[in-house]
């Protein structure tokens, strides 16, 4: 297994596929969603990685990635992806996050333009009011308590397998509740983002279709017809997918995410 020390943290990745990472293929990072971990992209890990390199890594107290002694915030993880595509010489690798993981990357690609070629953005809200609020009111009871009532989910079994310390459990779930308590809103910073953005929501995602909306139009998008040659597109090459038949859980492992993915790092 591989790790790389970087801010802090002792952050466990590892790559798949054989192909030379090159300008114009470069690496791509893969993050997954909260209280999981990267073994959770398995079934499109084969087809994403057939053509390129792919780099999985887990993030802080998740999976194989121990905790630390500092709050879970998707602006740090943003700085620790940064680092750890700067730890492996990747140059401008292209990010692609789920859920939590998809805030690290949006983060990672606000605070880190220098290091992201493109971002995809896998189902995560610019606004903390985006969830629905029956989402809110579960994500409310978050707490290191809670944690034994979700010793019957699949999170447990993939922490319990793969965490240094599982024990750690209640401690990664206190700290999820807290993040998710903390008022956000990327409105802004995603007006001026600069690098090629990829949106992708399901069909029947935990967010509003008007939320989803709103996203794709702080990049321009859904804002005037795109004409005959589409030269009424957003600027800087954005793109919108609807999975169809897809949830928030289910999303990240959709048979269509990888021609959708595929279709845009190709440009």
């Amino acid at each position: 297994m591989s790790y790389a020390d970087v801010n802090g943290i002792s952050m466990y990745y590892k790559e798949h596929g054989d192909a030379p990472v090159t300008e114009d293929n470069p690496a791509l990072v893969l993050l997954h969603g909260g209280l999981l971990g990267s073994d959770d992209f398995a079934p499109v890990l084969p087809a994403l990685s057939a053509n390129r390199r792919v780099i999985t890594a887990d993030l802080q107290g998740h999976a194989r990635t121990a905790d630390v002694d500092r709050p879970i915030r998707v602006e740090t993880l943003g700085d620790d992806v940064a680092a750890l595509i700067k730890h492996l010489g990747l140059g401008r690798a292209d990010v692609m996050g789920y859920s939590f993981g998809a805030g690290a990357a949006l983060r990672c690609a606000i605070q880190h333009p220098d290091v992201v070629r493109r971002l995809i953005v896998v189902s995560f809200p610019f606004r903390q009011d985006g969830f629905f609020e029956e989402v809110r009111v579960q994500q409310r009871q978050m707490s290191p308590e809670s944690a034994e009532f979700m010793k019957q989910t699949p999170m447990w079994d993939l922490y319990q397998r793969t965490a240094p310390r599982p024990e750690d459990f209640g401690q990664l779930v206190g700290k999820m509740g807290d993040w998710l308590k903390q008022p956000f809103d990327y409105s802004e910073e995603i007006r001026a983002i600069q690098v090629p953005t990829q949106l992708v929501f399901a069909d029947a995602d935990m967010y509003s279709m008007q939320h989803i909306a709103d996203f794709w139009a702080l990049l321009g998008g859904g804002l005037r017809d795109a004409g005959w040659d589409g030269a009424g597109r957003p600027e800087g090459g954005h793109r919108l997918a609807i999975l169809p038949n897809a949830t928030h859980h289910t999303v990240f492992a959709s048979p269509e995410l990888v021609g959708v993915v595929d279709g845009f790092l190709a440009g």
